[in-house]
This record gives structure tokens, sequence and C-alpha cells, in this order.
């Protein structure tokens, strides 16, 4: 039988690729691998729209094999997320982190925007460790965690 075999990469639809770039890159610390705007017939049939004139650029996530597509899509209408509100079809990606609290100082102080202020989670894989929702440019969530195990390591702790 066919089967999914590995993670290949994470794609976020942003509203200005250099205006990401300077976020994920600049702020975050990924890894710009290449940035580029592909030209073929098949891209404008895979994204479903015809017309599209994309710009992306590949960054590899920190301490990872894992990659970051952003996606800049022109010639296409957009509309904005609604970053305080949790519309069906949103998400968020989340990376561990070694101190939470110092990390969010930094973040904060370069004007990042948070949902909140850093939390400590009373239950579940995450308790007693931290964790906050940060804003991107456009709005989505960026999930950072300061835990002491991943969920496979919570799972087998659960009774079975």
């Amino acid at each position: 039988m066919a089967a999914i075999t590995r993670p290949h990469h994470t794609g976020l639809h942003v509203a200005s690729l250099e205006r990401s770039l300077a976020f994920y890159r600049d702020t975050l610390g990924f890894e710009v691998i290449f940035a580029w705007n592909p030209q073929a017939p098949y891209i404008g049939e895979l994204v479903g729209y015809p017309d599209v004139d994309l710009h992306s650029a590949i960054l590899r996530m920190p301490n990872s094999e894992v990659f970051l597509e952003l996606l800049e899509y022109r010639n296409v209408q957009q509309a904005a997320a609604e970053s305080r509100a949790a519309p069906s079809g949103t998400a968020h990606i989340a990376f561990f982190v070694d101190d939470l609290d110092a990390l969010y100082e930094v973040l904060h102080a370069k004007g990042v925007e948070s949902v909140s202020a850093p939390v400590t989670p009373t239950i579940g894989p995450n308790e007693g460790g931290r964790a906050v929702y940060l804003l991107d440019p456009d709005g989505i969530r960026v999930e950072l965690i300061q835990t002491r195990r991943s969920f496979a390591e919570y799972a087998a702790e659960l009774p079975r």
C-alpha cells in the first residue's frame, strides 16, 4: 500500500515575501536555502490560480532538516486572515525553545506581537513548561514551547 514516508515542508501564504523573510530569517533565525520565482504552467494548475505569479523562499527550520516555504501569490485576489478569530482552515506552527521567557523578551523588544504573554500549561504534555503564541507579519500564529517532553514521550506515559 502507498504511504506517506516522511515530512517534506510546511508552506505559508504571505502578503509580502520580503516582510516575512525579515521575520523568519532575521528575527527567528531560519536559514534561507533559496528564493525563486518559478515559471511553469503546472504551477498555476497545482495551486488553482492559472495566472499566479508565485514568489517563494525556502528556509530551513532551526536544528532540523524540515523546511518552511514562504509563498507570495501575485496576480491573485487576497484577503488577510483575522488573527484574533479562529476560522476553520487556519493553522499554526510550533517550535521547541530552551528558554521561552528570555526569548520572548528579546522578540517582544523587537516588536514581535503575541496573543498573550507566556503562560504555564497546567495539564497535558506541556504541563509545567512555558508556551506562547506569537503573530508573524500576516497574523499566522507561531507557537513557542519550552517543555520537558514531546507528544510521543507524553503518550508513552499515559495508562494503557
